[in-house]
């Protein structure tokens, strides 16, 4: 009973922590399920108003690839006041003779086509090890003793085999969520084969008015310099096609549809100013750089979250903009949602939803027309979820 009780308090105390300026849901927490630490959300409601969360299952550390990590699922069918046990999505274990350790997959990204009725999940997959230089280590053993921790964007080489780059994973769900197709590797398929490295970039996908499928994607080109993009299906996703780089050193993006039919991608700026912004109109073929790009939005060089709201006022259908991260230019602190109502030409000063330091990667959806939702990274390594009502995030402009 004593045991119950500390996890009852521990529980009150997670849900209303003291350092943050609104209360929060904890979807993971360090230790549960008997993962170290779970990373990298990513967030999407389905046609029956199921919330699924996504998120790195980092086994035995909170450190990136290599390492034995998984791609984790959480489900709520209560608007996200509370959530079912971790399910596995996508998950390489014991392949090309070597253990879970070497066959890590991280970087998970969430997309639901209403229309099919499926859902996929993407995710980057690396096999095997870096020497000290950041190369494949050849002829690895499972009692190997060498161990080089290296991000794997500096790693992955050219080539489309899993023994000279990552891979690009898509696992499918037709479901709800509840169940997952085995890891299907299209890599050869999208990756081009000069390219250091072709991979999700986490958070959500997104399907167009048209019926395409986008995910966001980060890469890094022939010189090994880093960029984001987008990866779309025209065919319900039988078969994806990359675009063409829309800028360079920026990795981690985010893409959504604007009201004429671009797609916008905001995207992380390893230049320490603020967010690249840029537009296309023929899914990436070309880029145009958008006004207010590295001028309107402030970041810490951290992940961020994009996503189109849509909803109706007074009979006519409207949309805003919103956009999710550390408001700071140097600490991945003050957790902050800010909208737009004119396409990202101007934004709120937002909701401060945390103030805590934490890792500070983000992702919303919507729950419903007057409903957001957003999953976050918070202090003491938790992901957590906030609702915060339109009403009150308009009033905030």
């Amino acid at each position: 009973m004593k045991h119950l009780l500390s996890l009852f308090f521990l529980g009150f105390l997670c849900h209303f922590p003291a350092s943050a300026q609104r209360p929060y849901t904890v979807v993971r927490q360090p230790g549960q399920d008997g993962v170290h630490t779970c990373r990298i959300p990513g967030l999407a409601t389905t046609p029956k108003g199921t919330l699924l969360a996504i998120y790195d299952a980092r086994y035995e550390s909170s450190r990136d690839l290599q390492g034995r990590m998984a791609i984790g699922l959480s489900r709520s069918t209560d608007r996200g006041k509370t959530w079912e046990p971790m399910r596995t999505v996508l998950d390489m274990g014991r392949w090309g003779g070597l253990p879970a350790k070497y066959n890590g997959v991280s970087d998970a990204c969430i997309l639901v086509d209403s229309a099919s009725g499926k859902i996929y999940v993407a995710g980057l997959w690396m096999h095997g090890l870096l020497d000290d230089e950041g190369k494949w280590i050849e002829g690895l053993t499972e009692d190997s003793t060498r161990w080089q921790h290296q991000w794997v964007g500096r790693g992955s080489q050219p080539g489309t085999s899993p023994y000279r780059t990552c891979q690009f994973l898509l696992a499918e769900s037709s479901d709800d969520g509840r169940t997952w197709s085995a890891p299907r590797n299209i890599t050869a398929s999208v990756k081009r084969p000069e390219w250091w490295l072709f991979a999700p970039a986490p958070g959500r996908g997104i399907v167009t008015r048209d019926g395409i499928l986008v995910f966001p994607t980060q890469g890094r080109d022939s010189a090994g310099i880093p960029f984001s993009g987008i990866m779309y299906s025209t065919d319900r996703g039988r078969t994806w096609h990359a675009s063409a780089p829309a800028a360079s050193q920026t990795t981690e993006c985010a893409v959504a549809e604007l009201g004429d039919g671009r797609l916008m991608l905001n995207m992380r700026n390893n230049r320490r100013t603020g967010r690249v912004v840029c537009t296309t109109a023929d899914l990436g073929e070309s880029w145009q750089v958008h006004p207010t790009s590295e001028k309107a939005l402030v970041e810490p060089v951290c992940m961020a979250s994009l996503h189109r709201h849509v909803y109706t006022e007074k009979g006519t259908a409207r949309s805003v903009l919103l956009f999710c991260n550390p408001a700071s230019a140097t600490e991945r602190r003050n957790m902050t949602l800010r909208v737009s109502r004119d396409d990202g030409t101007s934004w709120s000063r937002g909701i401060l939803l945390d103030s805590t330091l934490s890792f500070g990667y983000s992702c919303i959806t919507s729950l419903d027309q007057h409903t957001i939702g957003v999953l976050y990274e918070s202090g003491g390594s938790r992901i957590v979820f906030q609702t915060i009502g339109l009403d009150e995030l308009l009033r905030a402009e």
